[in-house]
């Protein structure tokens, strides 16, 4: 009985805050996405406090973090609340989204190992569609678990490169990409003939490359290298992917990447670009969404212009 008088206090609007609360880590922050003021939204977590007997948000710094009650509660909240859109709104989703009129917060996080000119060229093309909508651009890191933070809501889409992306998620494929050598002109293979490029030449050189994503694991291109029984030395790793070509024109080091990132840099630095004597498989890049944004216009509308930029960037 006090199980079901304790239910029967609780409304899909507090879901809803309880939800933006842990996603916003702020009361400011989630009163100003609910459209609502800070001291009602102060009220309503005292409510969810009471009625969770945990604080949910917590001092930490100068900012709040939640607790792990509060993490634990946010997955089904976003789906109570995904839920209730599909039984209360069946025309809401069946409406066209309207770029033109939206106040959508789109939330996406991106690899930097990105064409370079991709990020900036979706945030025009956002802005030229759809000027009133709000976009969060996240890095991927080694310390973000990207596939936590779609399953609770936390962030919207999901670009970047996997060679066995996670199954549970939706996948769309963007691009794939060559496996390329970035050098310095000086580098004295740079200026040797093509046929003296060779594998063992290749191994011999000091290698730059990006932090993998995470630390007991190699990257994409060592871990290639160590299923053919081969290795190379890497004398310089930085997380700080979108300077590697200037420590490439600046130095001997020399990088193994996409293409596409490469060809960027060609005209703007003393740079040159060789094959790989090494035969890799293609970099595939996709961006990943959850279930809970699958059927949403607005969502399906970001998709198809992530896809739309990609098939321009790759022809171009």
């Amino acid at each position: 009985m006090a199980e079901a008088a304790a239910l029967a206090k609780i409304e899909l609007q507090l879901i809803r805050v309880l939800h933006t609360l842990i996603s916003e880590r702020s009361v400011s922050r989630a009163a100003l996405r609910l459209g609502s003021s800070q001291p009602a939204v102060s009220g309503q977590l005292r409510r969810l406090r009471a009625l969770t007997g945990d604080p949910l948000l917590v001092r930490s710094g100068q900012g709040m973090a939640p607790t792990p009650t509060a993490l634990a509660l946010q997955e089904p909240a976003a789906r109570l609340l995904l839920e209730a859109e599909r039984i209360f709104s069946p025309r809401q989703r069946l409406q066209a989204f309207e770029p033109a009129t939206a106040r959508q917060r789109f939330r996406i996080a991106a690899s930097d190992y990105l064409d370079p000119f991709f990020l900036p060229e979706l945030v025009a093309r956002l802005q030229r569609e759809a000027p009133g909508v709000q976009l969060d651009l996240q890095a991927l890191s080694a310390d973000f678990d990207y596939r936590a933070a779609l399953a609770r809501g936390e962030v919207d889409l999901v670009i970047g490169n996997w060679p066995e992306p996670p199954e549970e998620l939706h996948l769309g494929r963007l691009f794939s990409d060559e496996l390329v050598v970035l050098m310095s002109q000086d580098h004295p293979m740079a200026r040797a003939p093509a046929r003296s490029w060779t594998l063992e030449r290749y191994l011999a050189c000091q290698h730059l490359a990006p932090m993998p994503f995470a630390a007991a694991q190699p990257g994409f291109v060592d871990q290639h290298l160590a299923s053919l029984g081969l290795s190379r030395s890497v004398a310089v790793r930085s997380a700080h992917f979108g300077q590697l070509p200037q420590m490439v024109a600046q130095s001997l080091l020399v990088l193994t990447t996409g293409r596409q990132f490469c060809s960027r840099f060609v005209d703007q630095l003393p740079v040159k670009i060789l094959r790989c004597p090494v035969p890799f498989p293609p970099l595939n890049y996709y961006q990943l969404w959850h279930e809970l944004g699958h059927a949403a216009p607005a969502h399906r509308w970001l998709r198809e212009q992530v896809r739309e930029l990609a098939r321009q960037l790759a022809r171009a």
